[in-house]
């Protein structure tokens, strides 16, 4: 068994405390489903917490995942791993799993993938422009930067990454791409900056950020499988378990806190629907009136946490939709 010193962990965490005290609460046990597992600092909180703790881990990227079985395995049968997108993995819940008392989604982009995955995510570095979390995906960062029209590309920047200099920035993209195609994560940045103002260019964050950020967001579908998931996450959650959804920037949390919302309503049927089929009863209880944020003292210590939320819902009822 590989010691856990010497395993190379590269990601902390965020809420990690929070997370456990608010889903394990009175240190009950049973199986908990970690929906974005990376390195598997979650988990291993969870398990090292408490002993009748099970997991089930999922991910994505096949790279990050041998890092949690290596992290996990001195847990033995207490943890199993599914390699795949949270979305898929909800869409059809493996027969062998009981319904879950807990479920977290984790949805900020891992450390480990800024640092060690070599594919673009990071603007800091000279690397391939990939930005895609599982190989199999068609479509990688340099495709859309180099093949989308530019009202396309003008778009995605500004859609996910919320990016009011999106045209402007698209427009340079468009015009370096002409006299050759942009391959690396450098030479974007480079780009992204030169096409913005001084005072953008040395602002409080690079001003590449949120380009980058549009770019992964749209590759890997981020935000259109979160939407597709909270519904069969919720309905695959027993009744008094609780789900746990940490999000980083304001497009994850509109989608979270709006479903949350939804199932908070005694009916929540489509408004053109003639009579109510929900049975006028809320699906859930929301536990976070407002989002619970990392305290100080964490983001001194890890800096990445200073923008989580987390939000949190107890299911009291069956949909019944």
């Amino acid at each position: 068994m590989t010691p856990q010193s010497a395993i190379n962990i590269t990601h902390t965490p965020v809420l990690k405390r929070e997370v456990f005290e608010y889903l394990v609460p009175n240190n009950g046990g049973g199986l908990f489903i970690d929906a974005t597992l990376g390195e598997g600092g979650h988990a291993e909180y969870f398990l090292e917490k408490n002993d009748e703790v099970e997991i089930a881990g999922i991910d994505a990227d096949e790279h990050i995942m041998r890092v949690a079985r290596e992290r996990l395995g001195r847990f033995g049968e207490r943890v199993r791993f599914y390699h795949m997108w949270f979305n898929q993995f909800f869409a059809d819940y493996p027969e062998e799993l009981p319904r879950p008392v807990g479920i977290l989604f984790d949805l900020g982009i891992s450390t480990f993938h800024y640092e060690k995955s070599e594919r673009g995510f990071s603007f800091g570095r000279d690397e391939t422009l990939d930005m895609r979390l599982e190989e199999g995906l068609e479509i990688n960062a340099a495709d859309i930067v180099n093949e989308y029209p530019e009202n396309e590309l003008a778009d995605i920047i500004f859609e996910f990454g919320e990016e009011r200099l999106s045209r402007r920035i698209a427009g340079k993209i468009a015009a370096m791409r002409k006299d050759e195609r942009i391959e690396s994560s450098a030479r974007l940045a480079e780009i992204v900056s030169s096409a913005v103002p001084p005072s953008y260019r040395y602002g409080r964050i690079h001003p590449a950020t949120r380009t980058f950020q549009a770019l992964r967001i749209a590759v890997n579908g981020e935000l259109a499988r979160i939407e597709q998931t909270l519904e069969s996450a919720l309905d695959t959650l027993a009744i008094g378990g609780r789900m746990g959804v940490i999000a980083f920037h304001s497009l994850e949390d509109r989608i979270v806190k709006r479903f949350f919302r939804e199932k908070n309503k005694s009916c929540t049927c489509p408004p053109e629907w003639p009579m109510c089929k929900c049975g006028g009863t809320r699906s859930v209880e929301i536990l976070t009136r407002k989002p619970i944020r990392p305290d100080e003292d964490e983001v001194t210590h890890n800096a990445p946490s200073r923008s989580a939320r987390l939000r949190v819902v107890e299911k009291v009822h069956e949909s019944g939709l």
